[in-house]
């Protein structure tokens, strides 16, 4: 089993009165994360995704969930969001019965935003598992061998099964894209077309790295602008893409209201665009940098708790700055070059306006930038 970085940090938070709720993609190791933590046997569990299991857990009254625990001490709840009222249903567990820990997954963040914050106030960790990080794979199988995968994990990502089953990864991606990423969308976003859905998530991944224009995406999908934001945000919530906004304060011909678009997985991105060509022989390289870069930082902030706002920066004369991060309201400023003899293109414009460093991110500094300290 690959370590996760967030495990010391939840095992701070057993046995004291609230529930562990831990969300993200399905298949990144919620469940095995989970059951690694309880470490004994003697536990009820539930699957979400087993009609009996909803049907039971739909609103059941105190007495009826006290016969359904049977005396345990610690109720793993899988697959939570595909449960009616498991708010609800939580809430009363952890009100009347307080020596009971509960453990809840989730596989989307569409019942964490609505029913869990409402029932659940006061009553619950929340954490966020993502694949595999960098820092993750590294101290998994060495600094060494983590070096010389770099650019498999640049084509096929960072899925626990994917890292695990060297050969088989074209195989399980397939498995992954067709099985599991629009299950809960498809289930609970009110999609009605899904071929429409395939259209847009492909024409996102064609959009790396780029500043994504709803119109555009608009006509070639052939939906209207509200529909194609509708979807985009539901893809969000069910943690297969994160938004970037644009930085805009100073200057008049900044881009207000951009947005860049990233996958949290390359390999997810490249299975739905069919391309899992070797580096040397792809075209796309400074996108897939660029994502991979960006998804890896994301996941530190997340795992080590920072106080970060994350931005990208354009202007109409096509001035660029690939990533900003903003801490205690200072700025800093990050380009991306997979071939650390390119140079990069400051933009003095930014510069001096924001007054602020600039750093260079390629092959050969990454870990600098994608691994943080715990502090």
């Amino acid at each position: 089993m690959i370590s996760r970085t967030i495990t010391e940090n939840i095992k701070t938070k057993l046995n004291r009165g609230k529930a562990i709720i831990i969300v993200g993609p399905r298949q990144v190791g919620k469940t095995t994360l989970i059951k690694g933590l309880i470490k004994h046997d003697d536990y009820l569990f539930f699957d979400g995704d087993d009609p009996a299991t909803r049907t039971l857990l739909d609103t059941p009254n105190t007495d009826q969930i006290r016969m359904l625990l049977e005396n345990k001490k610690t109720v793993f709840i899988d697959e939570a969001q595909r449960i009616n009222n498991i708010g609800l249903t939580v809430k009363i567990i952890i009100d009347q019965l307080q020596e009971v820990q509960v453990w809840i997954s989730g596989s989307s963040s569409f019942f964490i935003f609505d029913e869990f914050n409402e029932s659940l106030t006061g009553r619950k960790w929340e954490y966020k598992l993502f694949p595999i990080s960098w820092e993750e794979f590294e101290n998994h199988v060495g600094f060494l061998s983590a070096e010389k995968q770099l650019e498999d994990r640049l084509i096929y990502g960072m899925y626990p099964d994917v890292i695990n089953n060297q050969g088989e990864e074209i195989q399980i991606l397939k498995d992954l894209v067709n099985s599991y990423l629009y299950k809960d969308i498809l289930a609970y976003g009110g999609i009605k077309k899904p071929e429409v859905l395939d259209k847009l998530v492909k024409a996102l991944a064609l959009q790396v790295g780029n500043e994504v224009n709803f119109n555009e995406i608009s006509q070639l999908v052939g939906i209207d602008r509200n529909t194609v934001e509708k979807y985009i945000s539901i893809l969000e919530k069910g943690y297969v893409i994160f938004k970037l906004p644009s930085l805009s304060r100073n200057l008049r011909n900044e881009i207000k209201k951009g947005k860049k678009i990233y996958f949290y997985d390359n390999g997810i991105r490249n299975a739905i665009i069919g391309s899992m060509n070797k580096i040397q022989l792809r075209t796309d390289v400074g996108a897939l940098w660029e994502n991979f870069l960006v998804a890896e930082r994301i996941k530190q902030i997340e795992y080590k708790k920072r106080l970060v706002n994350s931005y990208f920066w354009r202007t109409t004369q096509q001035q660029e700055i690939d990533y900003i991060e903003e801490i205690n309201q200072k700025l800093q400023a990050f380009e991306f070059k997979w071939n650390p003899n390119r140079k990069a293109k400051i933009s003095k414009t930014f510069i001096n306006n924001y007054n602020t460093d600039m750093f260079v991110v390629n092959r050969n500094n990454f870990r600098e930038f994608i691994i943080l300290d715990s502090k």
